[in-house]
């Protein structure tokens, strides 16, 4: 693999408000090999003149949905596999052009699609997944509609049953175990559970509670084996307090989260991952598209308290990182999660959230999200200064001049 070698650098590292200039960077088999502010000797490296720009991590959207090609989920499943994956090539092209050059599904991606990207099938960003979302019967990984019925013939006893592209039920303790296991079998990098009722889902109220804690404590277990995590869906603060309490490191959404639950997730050093611009567009643009009305009815009802429930987070110290959760043509939307943000957050906060943070919480500190020797060269030069005027990056990747991934470079706009 050819050897790079940035020089002139403004470089922001992924944490420190203090960026360091007229620096040099110097890449190898994939890898930030040496960061210095004095010139490096490397002959038979690629040279890039970064200009005095800035040159920071690539960023990090922890919560994608590669396979949702629709907001009805009737639809995702109608228009079957191959529909579903040119979506998810589309999005995921997409999500590197913008410079995330890592992705975190949450719910429904696969080993054939890690494989995939791996193996360069198609350019896209460093992908890791968590499978199936676990939910119990009547849970918001449950699609069906309240006069259907039950489907106990097609249950499956070595792994749950399939209801969808997204989810599988298990109810009880030892389906539970099964149905992680399972997963972590096919390569989840992490478990997620759906611990309380959501907007997509059609007969669970937003504000209630799933997953007794026996369930939740053997999921987490299994997971802890594994050097692996658990991440929850959770809305409303009673959940996202007892998720956290019985071992969930990374909550989901939170939207209708409370000032005491928030100091209770910063006080454990939990992670959260709100996800303003899948709410946004669906109050937007929901009814347009088809969204159902009972879903569109639950999705305005969280976006009332969506953005004064990030201030709480923000307010009590809450790790936070950044997440989308888009679906269908919505996909384009990704970079409007940081002007969302913008209304709490200041931008070198955002720019944690999207690099640092989320890294942290996948336990890939040092690995991703930062620049330091042995981190993966994933890296964005950027026109003008993120650290003082985040649309630069909410600008669908037209200010990057410059996006490596894995020590590849993806594009160059420097000469």
């Amino acid at each position: 693999m050819t050897q790079l070698l940035f020089k002139n650098a403004r470089i922001f590292d992924g944490t420190s408000a203090e960026c360091a200039e007229g620096m040099y960077l110097l890449v190898a088999d994939g890898r930030i090999q040496e960061v210095s502010d004095r010139p490096i000797s490397a002959s038979e490296a690629r040279v890039i003149d970064v200009g005095g720009r800035t040159l920071m991590p690539g960023m990090i959207d922890a919560h994608i949905h590669a396979f949702a090609s629709d907001v009805a989920v009737q639809r995702v499943e109608a228009m079957g596999e191959a529909y579903r994956t040119a979506h998810a090539l589309r999005m995921l092209t997409h999500a590197l052009d913008c410079g995330f050059t890592t992705v975190r599904d949450i719910g429904g991606g696969n080993y054939g699609l890690y494989k995939a990207a791996a193996d360069g099938l198609f350019v896209g960003p460093r992908y890791f997944y968590s499978g199936k979302i676990l939910s119990m019967t009547g849970g918001h990984g449950d699609f069906r509609q309240v006069e259907e019925s039950p489907r106990y013939q097609s249950v499956c006893g070595c792994s749950s049953t399939i209801f969808n592209t997204v989810a599988v039920i298990a109810d009880g303790v030892d389906e539970c175990i099964k149905s992680t296991r399972e997963q972590l079998r096919q390569g989840a990098h992490c478990i997620k559970i759906m611990g309380s009722g959501g907007v997509a889902s059609p007969t669970d109220p937003i504000w209630m509670n799933q997953y007794r804690e026996d369930e939740i404590r053997a999921i987490v277990n299994e997971c802890v084996e594994r050097r692996s995590y658990v991440s929850a869906h959770c809305h409303p603060a009673s959940a996202v307090r007892r998720c956290v309490e019985f071992g969930v490191r990374s909550i989901e959404h939170g939207t209708l989260i409370d000032a005491e639950t928030a100091r209770f997730v910063a006080e454990k050093g939990a992670y959260i991952v709100p996800t303003m611009v899948i709410i946004a567009a669906l109050v937007e643009l929901g009814r347009k598209l088809g969204f159902p009305a009972q879903s569109q009815e639950k999705a305005e009802y969280a976006w009332k308290q969506a953005i004064s429930g990030m201030d709480l987070m923000r307010q009590a110290g809450v790790k936070i990182c950044f997440g989308t959760d888009l679906m269908g043509s919505m996909y384009d939307q990704e970079c409007r999660e940081f002007t969302l943000r913008s209304e709490v957050f200041s931008p070198l906060e955002m720019l944690r959230q999207a690099t640092s943070i989320p890294a942290g919480m996948m336990m890939l500190e040092g690995q991703i999200g930062c620049i330091a020797p042995g981190a993966h060269a994933d890296l964005l030069v950027v026109e003008g200064d993120p650290l003082k005027d985040i649309s630069l990056l909410a600008a669908n990747g037209r200010n990057l001049r410059t996006i490596v991934r894995g020590g590849v470079v993806i594009r160059n706009e420097l000469l």
